[in-house]
Parts: structure tokens; C-alpha cells; sequence
């Protein structure tokens, strides 16, 4: 195939990975749906894809490093410290259920599915994996409590390896059988043992000399990521020369090390590595279902067997695996079944699925290309299944954390805690952070919900759930600690909702800091922490004001005095919409205005709404 075409598979790969994503985040449908199915159409449906033929033989190994780096990425993101409260039920599940899980799985292949046997055991090893690339995002988008959401990402992280493993050891076993008619499972699985023992040892080495190397300067900054990242792929492969697939081991040790050792240079990596994670899914997800053949569907379309497969995979191999792991354990019974539904499987399963898939048929045994099309239903299903019905079983079981968005207000000043008692009155999570207990004191006293710590010390990162928050307003005394918070917050939160006080309009007091660094400023007028200040020692308040049909923005606008700052806008879903320097949203009937006002404004004369509705007066508080 031409330079040319490759070019353009690779840019077509690129734009529809990173389309459907944000489609998916436009939509709030699961992104891994919509890129299976961008895929799809674009190779098996119209050909305008051709993986195999693009990239040939490179194209199984550049899967294989994808997949690598991404099960670093989700290992980098797994603090130790998590497991105090779904610590036994972590642990249960990356033994007891793997065990039991296999089992099931294979049993269900071979008398639902049709499967042989030694494709009934592979696959259904390969089925415990949980897929954390579609698990991770799954449980983001849907908001679950701290506990089942931290089980389900570590089993996915952790079962996505030791998946991979037990399809080696089962394809090690039939391939040993194949060549020594007598040879047991007791004859393959020690040496198995001992190189994912092994392998987990270089992982744990080269992040400690990671770890050693970074503070100490050994690195310089621009060339940290690169060697991260080369590290990574040269882990990698120099394991799976101990044993095919001991790899994905090394790498998931490798992050979780790396995760768990206090090595500040990498939180300013953080942003690149998630980049590298969204691109390296997008792409592969595209290049499997642009791999798919129509002869390998046909098993799909004329049989029974595996859409029972798929039934009793869902509602019995799952829950039974998780329900009877967790036993005896202390995790409540909302939990236990909510985690037994949520099992959604990604990457992992078709890029193994369909390197054993040709393994197996080198050994002669028949039924192999079946897993490529069984895996594909397998994904699919689960993920519609479990992707779309999140949200409600998340409700019905009362896992779902806070369903509004929060505010997160750094610094209890006078006029943020006059903000959060505002907001909290009309149910808005809030929370303000400050490390002073005096200053503290009023939100205690207000009994309004606070955190006592330092917003930047790595330890609130692990103390503080900043789950529920999708907005961060920084308005301590200090401007340019306000726009370092914002700054360090932008990439997690997102640089559309870090907010923070304007720049003081004295020069004395400007701190000049460069606008690519601050957050965005507050108020249509970007009041500073000086003017602030000055209104809060006039007794400038708050005042909310409720918007309908019959009482719309113009009649509010009329109640309020000329000098009143419009702030934010909450609609009735929640969301919250600042007034700032550079964007005036939209207000709209059903949306609460909060405004800061000063004490006792005369009203204008036309202050009188233009529809005599005296309920109308009365939505103005």
C-alpha cells in the first residue's frame, strides 16, 4: 500500500476516534459505542478503512504497545490509599473471582456458545477482564459514592492483566498438550507463575528508578515524558520476552509503583499522559472494528447460541462471580449488586481475543476465528447494557453521589461563605477549603459543608473526593495563589471552570500576571480581591432571584440597583454559569440569578415588573 494511503488510514483513524469522542461527550452516550460503530462503517461496511492492509505485520505489535501504555496510564491513576475502605473487596475480586469467573465463563462458552473446548477455556480467561478504558469514564460520566466506584476501577485495572495471563496459561497448556500428549496443567502453570512474578519485578524496578531520577535533576524537564514513555515500551517489551503477555503485568506494577511514590515532577505530566490515553483508545477502538471481516460475523448471524451466550454472560456468569466473591465481606448489599451489574468490556478482550484467535488456529484447533466476532457482541452488549443503564440502576440502588453539580470554593472569606450559604440554600453541593481553622470558624458555625487542609498538598488530592464538584471558584486574599490554585486545577476540571476574583483595579496592588495562567475572572466588571473587600465591609450581599415565564431577566434586571453585580446563573438542571469579563450567559425561565447587591439600593422607578402578577413579585427574594 502507498505512503499515501497509510497517510490517509492514519488521519481518518485519528479524526473519527477523536469524532466520536466528542460525540459521545456532546451527547452523553458511551464514547466506546460510538466508535465502534465509526469503525465499523468505515471498514467492513464501506472499505474506506483497511488496517491490515495499511500497516501489515506492524500492525498486531502497535496494538499490543497501545494497549501497554494505556494499562500504565490507568495504573498511574490507582493510589493505594483508596483501598482502605474497598480494599477486601478488591482483593476478593482479583482472586476469588477470578477463579470463579474463569470457571463460569467457560462453561458458558462451551455448552451456551458452541465453543470447543480449549476455545471455551481461553476465552472465557480472556472474559475476566473488565475493560477500565470504558469502566473509568463509565463511572465519571454516572457520578457513583467513592466505594463502588474505586472497586470497579481497580478490578478493571487489575483484572485486565490478570486476564490476559490466564488466556496465556490456558493457550500454554494446549500447546503443550498439541506437542506432549501427557502433559498437565501443573507442568505450564509454574513457570507462568514465575514470569508474571518476574515480570512484576522489572515493572517495580524501573518505576523506583524512575522515581530515583526525576527529583534529583538526572532529567532534564523537557525530555521527562519521552523517557517516561520510551521506559514504558522498553518495560514492555523486554518482559514479554520472558513470557508473551507478562508485559501487561510489568506496566500495570510499573504505574501503580509510580502512583504510590512521591515524585511531584509527574503531576505536571498528568495532562500529557491523559492525552496520550484518550488518543491511544480512540485510535485502537477504530483500527479493531475497521479489522472486522464480514466472514468472521457470520457465526453471529446464524446461530442462537451466541446471543445466549451474551444473556446468561450478563445475568448469571457476572452476578454470581461477584455476589459469591463477596461474601462475608462488609460491603453492603446496594453495593454488592450494583457492582455484580457494571461489567463493561473494552480493548483488552478484542486485542487478545484476536491475537489468540490466530494462535490457536496454528495449533489446528477449530473455532479460533470465532472469538474476533464473539468478542465484538461481547463489548457491544455490555457496554450498551451496562453503559445505559448506569445512571438508573446507580439510582434505584442509592449509589449515585451528589446528581447536581457542586461548587468548590477555595478560601473562607466573608463573601465566599455568604456565597456557599447562598448556593447551599438552593441545594447546591458546596464546599470551601481553607487551611485555617479560624477562618473556618463562621462555616462551621453556618453549618456549611468545609475541608481543612491545603488545596495544593498532594494529601487532599487522596482526602478530598472532588468528584461531585465540576466548577472551582479561588478567591482567597492572595491573587496570584488564586490563579496558581486555578492553574493546577485547569487540566482536571477543566479551564472553562476555574473562576477567579479580577485583577485589582489599583496599580499598587495589580499583581500583572499573565492571563494564560489565571482563571477566568468573575463578574461582568472583573471586581478584584480589593474591591471585594470594600463591598464586604459595606455590607454588599447576595440576593437570588428566580426566573418564569412570566417574570423573565428584564423585569429582574429592573428590581435590581444599577450598581448590582450579576455573578452566576443556576439553572433548574443544577448547572452552574458564571457572568464573567469575556461570557454573559443566557438567562432563561426556570434559572435562579445571584447577584451581589448593595445594602438597602434605592429602587429605579420603573422597578415594577411590566406584568402586574403579584406571584411574580414574590420570586424575587
Amino acid at each position: 500500500m502507498s505512503l499515501e494511503t497509510q497517510a490517509i488510514t492514519i488521519a481518518a483513524v485519528g479524526a473519527l476516534g477523536i469524532g466520536a469522542q466528542w460525540a459521545a461527550w456532546r451527547t452523553a452516550w458511551p464514547a466506546i459505542v460510538l466508535m465502534l460503530a465509526a469503525g465499523f462503517i468505515a471498514g467492513p461496511i464501506t472499505g474506506f478503512i483497511d488496517p491490515e492492509a495499511a500497516f501489515g505485520e506492524l500492525l498486531d505489535p502497535l496494538i499490543s504497545i497501545g494497549v501497554a501504555l494505556i494499562l500504565f496510564e490507568g495504573g498511574l491513576s490507582l493510589d493505594l490509599r483508596e483501598l482502605r475502605h474497598s480494599g477486601q473487596a478488591v482483593w476478593r475480586l482479583a482472586t476469588i473471582g477470578v477463579v470463579i469467573g474463569w470457571a463460569l465463563g467457560a462453561l458458558a462458552g462451551f455448552y451456551i456458545a458452541g465453543l470447543v473446548w480449549p476455545v471455551a477455556v481461553l476465552f472465557g480467561g480472556i472474559l475476566i477482564v473488565t475493560g477500565p478504558t470504558v469502566v473509568i469514564p463509565l463511572l465519571r460520566q454516572a457520578n457513583i459514592q467513592p466505594r463502588p466506584n474505586s472497586i470497579l476501577k481497580w478490578e478493571g485495572i487489575v483484572n485486565d492483566p490478570t486476564g490476559a495471563l490466564c488466556a496465556v496459561l490456558a493457550y500454554e497448556y494446549f500447546r503443550r498438550v498439541n506437542e506432549f500428549p501427557d502433559a498437565s496443567v501443573f507442568d505450564v502453570a509454574p513457570p507462568l507463575i514465575i514470569a508474571a512474578i518476574l515480570a512484576g519485578l522489572v515493572g517495580y524496578a524501573a518505576a523506583r528508578a524512575i522515581a530515583w531520577a526525576f527529583p534529583r535533576g538526572a532529567i532534564p524537564e523537557y525530555l521527562k515524558v519521552p523517557v517516561l514513555f520510551i521506559t514504558v515500551i522498553g518495560v514492555f517489551v523486554l518482559t514479554n520476552q520472558i513470557e508473551h503477555e507478562a508485559g501487561l503485568v510489568a506496566v500495570t506494577v510499573m504505574g501503580v509503583t509510580l502512583a504510590n511514590r512521591d515524585v511531584s515532577s509527574l503531576r505536571s505530566i498528568h495532562p500529557f499522559k491523559e492525552n496520550i490515553a484518550v488518543l491511544l483508545v480512540s485510535g485502537i477502538f477504530i483500527v479493531l472494528a475497521a479489522s472486522l471481516k464480514w466472514e468472521e460475523l457470520t457465526y453471529l448471524q446464524t446461530s442462537w447460541r451466541p446471543w445466549a451466550f451474551l444473556v446468561v454472560l450478563l445475568f448469571l456468569v457476572r452476578p454470581i462471580t461477584v455476589l459469591v466473591s463477596l461474601l462475608g465481606s462488609d460491603i453492603p448489599w446496594n453495593e454488592r449488586i450494583f457492582v455484580a451489574w457494571i461489567a463493561p468490556r473494552g480493548i483488552v478482550l478484542v486485542a487478545i481475543s484476536g491475537l489468540f484467535a490466530l494462535r490457536l488456529g496454528d495449533l489446528g484447533i477449530a473455532g479460533g476465528q470465532i472469538l474476533i466476532g464473539l468478542s465484538f457482541a461481547v463489548v457491544v452488549t455490555t457496554v450498551i447494557a451496562h453503559g445505559f443503564s448506569v445512571n438508573l440502576v446507580a439510582r434505584l440502588l442509592k449509589v449515585k453521589g451528589d446528581s447536581r453539580p457542586g461548587l468548590l470554593l477555595v478560601g473562607a472569606t466573608p463573601w465566599t461563605i455568604a456565597l456557599a450559604k447562598e448556593l447551599h440554600a438552593i441545594g447546591t453541593p458546596v464546599q470551601i477549603v481553607d487551611q485555617s481553622w479560624q477562618r473556618l470558624g463562621r462555616a462551621r458555625l453556618e453549618g456549611l459543608p468545609h475541608y481543612h487542609g491545603e488545596i495544593l498538598n498532594e494529601a487532599t488530592e487522596h482526602n478530598l473526593d472532588l468528584t461531585p464538584f465540576q466548577v472551582l471558584v479561588a478567591a482567597t486574599e492572595n491573587e496570584a495563589y488564586n490563579a496558581l490554585v486555578c492553574n493546577e486545577f485547569a487540566h482536571e476540571i477543566g479551564r472553562d471552570m476555574v473562576y477567579q476574583l479580577g485583577e485589582n483595579q489599583d496599580s499598587e496592588s495589580r499583581t500583572a500576571l499573565p492571563q494564560s495562567i489565571r482563571g477566568r475572572a468573575l463578574f461582568d466588571d472583573g471586581v478584584g480581591v480589593a474591591e471585594v473587600n470594600e463591598r464586604v465591609r459595606a455590607n454588599w450581599d447576595f440576593k437570588k432571584t428566580k426566573l418564569s415565564e412570566e417574570f423573565t431577566f428584564e423585569d429582574a434586571q429592573k428590581l435590581l440597583p444599577d450598581d448590582a453585580s450579576l455573578l452566576l446563573i443556576v439553572r433548574e438542571s443544577g448547572t452552574l454559569r458564571f457572568f464573567t469579563h469575556a461570557v454573559r450567559p443566557v438567562p432563561r425561565a426556570g434559572d435562579t440569578i445571584i447577584s451581589y447587591v448593595p445594602p438597602k439600593a434605592p429602587e429605579p422607578k420603573d422597578a415594577q415588573p411590566k406584568r402586574e402578577d403579584p406571584k411574580a413579585r414574590e420570586k424575587a427574594s
